[in-house]
């Protein structure tokens, strides 16, 4: 009888999703560098909103998300009527996926993207459809020669995770130009604030009728634990999202915290500075002892060893010095290691922990 219960078709399909590594077996105090979180943590104002919210915790939160929208539209000079909140940036992908592709349809990435794309387009029966990047970076020719009369969504992480590579303004609008008119595009912006004067592909967004962007809080904000995202585009698109979102799906501590999270700019400022410098330091530090990495414009940069034995020793290495760093082979990436730009101990930990591997072989 147990036989006759089956999931959907595509559910069986989906490779569960691993997480950056968390703890080393044996030891107490590891400094966690996989998962491309903020060093710094959250902002103080943050912080004190947190605190505070303990007192509503029997209060159920507002469904329309009224007050977030509008300090992220007043921040980022958006329309609040066309930002929708979600359980980080996955909730509002798997809205997309789950509103515009089922059986029968195709949504479209890159070889190197994040894996939530696969994990969504699967879940709701779609066809995914994995297309090649040019020297780990999104190439605009290769998404366009791979779409279909199918192709439902196309998207693509700028900067890109786990590369650390972007493509320009002129790129991503050539892309949305050359887009069969049944599919949309969506920017994923979830390290969109580490790149200085970069608006996410806003403008491009409010240009066109056929492009969506996302954006997190657990980057550069450090709120992941909290897990809050929101999206932006065209009215018709997010009506849609909207009828399919829970009507509680973020609680009143989410809602206000992040509130007070994206009001502090200044706290933004810092860290995109701090990431910026270490992240040249260490990238120039790691190449001098031969370990290149692309230019990366996130908070991460993507270590290439001479092959995935290297890579996975390096790693082991790493570890027995108390370094958790992320290995990239689900990416399709074995030969690399990605890491979390630290502060200025860590950075420099990681150099010398790895000039002392090298040193070893």
């Amino acid at each position: 009888m147990i036989d006759a219960i089956r999931p959907q078709p595509g559910i069986l399909d989906i490779a569960l999703y691993e997480g950056g590594k968390s703890h080393v077996a044996g030891m107490t105090n590891a400094l966690k560098l996989s998962s491309n979180e903020n060093p710094f943590g959250p902002s103080e104002r943050a912080k004190e909103v947190f605190l505070r919210s303990v007192h509503q915790l029997h209060r159920y939160p507002g469904t329309d998300h009224a007050s977030l929208r509008q300090a992220i539209a007043e921040v980022h000079g958006l329309d609040a009527g066309r930002v929708i909140c979600g359980v980080g940036s996955d909730e509002i992908i798997t809205f997309l996926c789950q509103a515009y592709a089922g059986p029968g349809d195709e949504v479209l990435f890159t070889e190197h993207g994040f894996l939530m794309y696969r994990i969504s387009a699967l879940a709701v029966g779609a066809t995914p459809v994995e297309v090649a990047e040019r020297e780990r970076t999104t190439d605009v020719d290769a998404l366009l020669a791979g779409c279909s009369p199918r192709t439902k969504l196309v998207f693509i992480a700028n900067p890109n995770n786990p590369t650390g590579t972007m493509i320009s303004q002129a790129e991503i609008a050539r892309l949305a130009a050359g887009l069969p008119p049944q599919a949309i595009l969506v920017l994923d912006g979830a390290y969109a604030e580490y790149v200085q004067g970069y608006d996410g592909g806003l403008g491009i967004v409010e240009a066109r009728s056929n492009v969506f962007m996302t954006r997190t809080f657990s980057k550069i904000y450090g709120l992941g634990g909290l897990r809050i995202g929101w999206g932006y585009g065209p009215k018709a698109i997010v009506d849609v999202l909207n009828r399919i979102r829970g009507p509680f799906n973020l609680s009143t501590t989410q809602l206000e915290v992040a509130e007070a999270a994206v009001r502090d700019q200044e706290f933004v400022t810092r860290c995109r500075a701090e990431n910026a410098r270490w992240r040249v330091w260490l990238a120039e530090a790691l190449a001098e002892i031969g370990v290149p990495s692309d230019t990366s414009t996130a908070n991460f940069i993507l270590a290439r060893f001479a092959d995935s034995e290297e890579a996975e020793l390096c790693d082991l290495f790493l570890q027995s010095q108390g370094l958790i760093v992320r290995r990239v082979a689900s990416y399709k990436l074995p030969n690399c290691l990605r890491i979390t730009i630290g502060d200025e101990a860590s950075c420099r930990r990681v150099a010398h922990a790895v000039a002392q591997f090298k040193g070893l072989r």
